[in-house]
């Protein structure tokens, strides 16, 4: 990462921590004007008006070690990987979709995977082996793709109060997607679900409280709840401190996942994501380490019927990075429990009208 990027960006965080949230946003745009960035095109609203373009002012994690391989497109053992776009009256976005092979004559699953900031599809397939896990389960995979003419930093715009709710924004565009994708493939439309990392994290959480009549359950990786923040200042202040949202009426099952040395998002957000669910639920706790290396605390909820309505993954020692992810995709932790497969776990015991 760039020094003088890096600087300011710490400048940025002692003035918020001081309360100077001008001062900090002051250091934030000096920060991103010599970051290289490509200039947003203001986003225009259905009426034609140009929306606030506010920017996420940083790398969602850090760089990669230098001798991590880079990211490359994953090549399945089967399937396809195919690449396409999706056009409605919120707006443009590309995609990548794996299609997994064969034709089993039932309707199969589908999970959405939103990215994070600087990602792109082939690199989170990359690194969170889901296309993999995929061809070994059967379902459907679907990669949304944020671009920089509505983020410069390729994050999915979580902190805008207008990409925030039902119908409008990011959030109805990635819905009308995931319906368009339901309609040309056969997708049993009871199970479908949304996970994502660090931005794309908090726009899974959008999507399952504007839309749990479409999302069976989600998964937020280093994410945030929905409402933490409304603009830039209180993105980044959210993201250094942790804040909680609002809570929704019906919020679907969700699992999370969150390192506790994350010094991007801070890890109380992991907790702000579930906090409606866990306040109505009884709680279990177990402390063990990952096949992989890492020691991690899973906490259980469970609703009056005893059914498993949210879980909680605090990672010991992880950073801000997709635990027991693949170095073939940025930033992943290999040391962590799998979260691919957890999520996965947790996803299939969910469907939209199963017996609660």
């Amino acid at each position: 990462m760039n020094p003088s990027f890096s600087k300011l960006m710490a400048e940025a965080t002692r003035l918020t921590r001081a309360g100077s949230l001008r001062a900090a946003t002051d250091a934030i745009r000096k920060a991103l004007g010599g970051a290289h960035t490509a200039s947003p095109q203001p986003e225009v609203s259905a009426a034609g008006h140009a929306s606030d373009v506010i920017d996420v002012p940083a790398r969602e994690v850090p760089d990669r070690p230098a001798d991590t391989a880079p990211a490359t497109s994953p090549t399945p053992r089967a399937g396809q990987f195919i690449a396409g776009s999706h056009t409605d009256a919120n707006g443009t976005r590309a995609y990548k979709l794996y299609i997994p092979p064969g034709d089993s004559g039932q309707p199969l699953p589908l999970v959405v995977m939103l990215h994070g900031c600087t990602q792109d599809p082939d690199d989170f397939a990359a690194g969170t082996g889901m296309n993999d896990a995929a061809l070994e389960r059967g379902f459907y995979v679907l990669y949304p793709a944020q671009n920089q003419h509505a983020n410069a930093q390729r994050c999915w715009n979580w902190f805008k109060h207008n990409h925030q709710g039902r119908g409008r924004g990011e959030p109805a565009l990635l819905a009308g997607m995931t319906r368009e994708v339901m309609a040309q493939h056969a997708i049993d439309p009871q199970r479908v679900y949304v996970a994502g990392l660090s931005a794309g994290g908090a726009m899974a959480a959008i999507l399952g409280d504007a839309y749990p009549d479409l999302y069976a359950a989600i998964g937020v990786h280093s994410g945030l709840a929905t409402g933490s923040a409304n603009d830039l200042p209180s993105a980044f202040a959210a993201m250094q401190g942790g804040a909680s949202g609002t809570a929704p009426a019906h919020t679907p099952p969700t699992i999370v996942f969150h390192g506790d040395a994350d010094s991007t998002v801070h890890p109380a957000n992991g907790q702000h994501v579930i906090a409606a669910m866990a306040r109505k639920a009884t709680a279990q706790a177990e402390r063990a380490r990952s096949e992989n290396g890492r020691e991690y605390t899973r906490q259980t909820f469970r609703d009056g019927t005893g059914h498993v309505v949210a879980e909680h993954w605090a990672v010991h020692g992880a950073g801000h990075a997709w635990s027991g992810g693949s170095a073939r995709g940025s930033y992943t932790d290999a040391q962590g429990p799998d979260a691919t497969d957890e999520m996965l776990r947790f996803f299939f015991a969910n469907t939209l009208h199963a017996p609660r």
